[in-house]
């Protein structure tokens, strides 16, 4: 797994929850076709740059895409 693999798989996971959103982990190494360590990095990646959030609900965290709003 390169640097730039990491980039290009973060691009997948978060095109997939612009779209998707919430979805658990699993769900998005389901729908993404990544397997379970790209997923990851893919979210290490998108979490260090700020761009996706995380929820805790009923024992389950959920992804979302963080959307900064400008008033």
């Amino acid at each position: 797994m390169t640097k730039e693999q990491i980039g290009v798989n973060a691009g997948i996971v978060w095109q997939v929850l612009h779209r998707n959103a919430p979805m658990t982990y699993e769900d998005l190494v389901k729908e993404c076709k990544l397997n379970l360590p790209d997923t990851a990095a893919a979210i290490g990646w998108l979490a260090r740059e700020d761009k996706i959030l995380f929820q805790e609900e009923g024992g389950k965290v959920y992804f979302t895409v963080y959307r900064e709003h400008y008033y």
